[in-house]
């Protein structure tokens, strides 16, 4: 008995589910990166924009309709994550801060919206590149305030512990406020977008194989589970969208602060 063995290139090999993350330009011949995730991205601006534009650019004595909304969505992030954080500081950086909020829950929502059904952040560039907008205006504020003597003593502190002790943690304690929040900042929020992709993903094609091309008696029970499990993870999906928006944002107003007050 013959036994023939498929060499597959590393090149020429995917993971199972990448498919959904992998997509052609819009424009045949046209530039690479003008893919699917960017009209998307440009669509969230526009509704973060419209969103605001609506509530607050003839603000009424009683609110109503879109000032409502975003009177809400304002006192929200001011008194949970700006305020808690920010202290004194907080009307200065809430335009900053609304905004972010606000661009990473319409970016994260867009994985629910039929015919789109696609999380931003679950491409890692975009939530790499709002991280590192923050965090260049962190280690911008701390300079800016302290000096970058000053800031880097602030950030260390280590008081109390031995000479010899400052050159074990003192490397430690710097990596992670300048490598490791950084990193931790926007892969937090890439990773559940992106494992909560494949998993409405995932259970919606089992729904949609055992109902229409999978025709057998054990079939039909299989895709109606399937789809029931799409639509309590579809419900659970949207809850930790909403908290990775509020994460993403908190730890925003943390790294502000911590530039401010020059402080870890």
């Amino acid at each position: 008995m013959r036994t023939t063995i498929l060499i597959t290139s590393p090149e020429e090999w995917t993971a199972p589910g990448s498919e959904l993350f992998q997509f052609a330009p819009i424009i045949p011949g046209g530039p690479e990166w003008f893919t699917k995730p960017v009209p998307i991205a440009l669509l969230s601006s526009v509704i973060a924009i419209a969103v605001c534009w609506a509530a607050f650019a003839k603000p009424k004595i009683v609110p109503q309709g879109w000032q409502s909304l975003g009177e809400y969505a304002y006192d929200f992030v001011r008194d949970q994550i700006a305020r808690p954080n920010l202290g004194k500081d907080t009307d200065r950086w809430m335009g900053l801060l609304l905004t972010i909020f606000l661009t990473v829950l319409i970016w994260n929502l867009m994985g629910v919206i039929p015919f789109i059904q696609f999380p931003i952040a679950a491409h890692i560039a975009f939530p790499a590149v709002l991280a590192v907008s923050v965090y260049v205006i962190k280690v911008y504020l701390g300079v800016r305030h302290h000096g970058v003597r000053g800031y880097l003593r602030g950030v260390i502190h280590l008081e109390g512990l031995p000479g010899w002790a400052y050159g074990i943690y003192a490397p430690l304690i710097l990596a992670e406020v300048f490598l490791t929040s950084l990193f931790t900042h926007f892969i937090r929020l890439f990773a559940n977008m992106f494992a909560g992709h494949l998993l409405v993903a995932f259970f919606s094609s089992v729904g949609f194989w055992f109902l229409f091309e999978q025709l057998s008696p054990l079939g039909a029970p299989l895709g109606v589970l399937g789809v029931a499990v799409t639509v309590l993870i579809t419900a659970f999906e949207m809850f930790i969208q909403f908290l990775q928006a509020f994460l993403f944002a908190m730890l925003a107003a943390m790294y502000i602060a911590s530039g401010l007050h020059g402080s870890h």
